[in-house]
């Protein structure tokens, strides 16, 4: 096992992502998780691919960040409920990420989110070597890091500033910046896989909310549901003008005008 204050400086013989476990072994803290991280996926994935045109990025979802070789090895990462790494490519060797190896990749994430399940003071943990916030400060480095809690519908965001995290404070519409992604990140009281919970998403810099692919669809599908109902009243209303001209041709008709005349 290698020593945490005399890391080795030969990392040739490091394991890689395919070596290391993919799993602690235990459950999703609640069911919020998932549709979480897929709502937070979905609706950023068209801004990644704006920013990244060469797709060189990735996006993790309860996925390990290794940044230290330990025994075993699952106790030398973090495995974040969401983060996007920058510059990285989506897969290695044409294989599916497992983890994200930090002693081999060397960059870190841009952003890591944490959801509370419990009281917070895990993610808010600062005990050297062991706590989630010191090794996000101290080791792995992210430029923001949020926690958010859905029972107090509230997320705090860290940034990374003269070497340590500071606390970002809400614009306006109580949103935080996350200026390298162009992106406002905050809390929307709303509807999401039928669940009505405050959950958090995107926004852009203009105060909108950036959509998921289904609501995406939804809103297509309203915008051209108005088209038809626009172009049913334009053909409603020529029709009833071919009426009354109609109506107009047969009363000068009963007095013995032509209409051509």
């Amino acid at each position: 096992m290698t020593s945490a204050t005399n890391p080795p400086t030969d990392l040739t013989p490091f394991p890689d992502h395919t070596q290391l476990p993919d799993s602690n072994g235990t459950f999703v803290k609640n069911w919020q998780e998932h549709p979480q991280s897929i709502l937070l996926t979905d609706s950023i994935t068209p801004v990644l691919k704006q920013l990244h045109l060469d797709g060189q990025y990735c996006i993790g979802q309860d996925l390990g960040i290794y940044w230290r070789l330990t025994d075993p090895p699952e106790k030398g990462a973090e495995a974040p409920d969401w983060f996007f790494v920058p510059n990285v490519p989506p897969l290695l060797n044409g294989q599916t990420r497992r983890s994200y190896v930090y002693w081999r990749e060397y960059i870190a994430p841009l952003i890591v989110l944490e959801f509370v399940s419990g009281d917070g003071n895990e993610e808010r943990d600062k005990t050297p070597w062991k706590g989630k916030f010191w090794i996000y400060e101290q080791v792995i480095r992210p430029a923001f890091y949020g926690i958010y809690e859905v029972k107090k519908a509230s997320v705090e965001v860290y940034e990374f500033i003269g070497g340590q995290y500071q606390l970002l404070p809400a614009n306006e519409h109580g949103h935080y910046l996350i200026a390298p992604m162009g992106v406002e990140l905050g809390i929307w009281p709303g509807v999401y896989q039928n669940v009505e919970l405050p959950w958090l998403r995107w926004w852009d810099l203009q105060g909108n909310l950036l959509l998921t692919g289904d609501e995406r669809a939804e809103q297509e599908h309203q915008r051209a549901e108005q088209e038809h109902q626009r172009a049913e009243q334009e053909h409603q209303r020529a029709k009833q003008e071919r009426q009354r001209a109609d109506r107009l041709t047969a009363q000068l008709r009963s007095l013995g005008v032509e209409p051509e005349a």
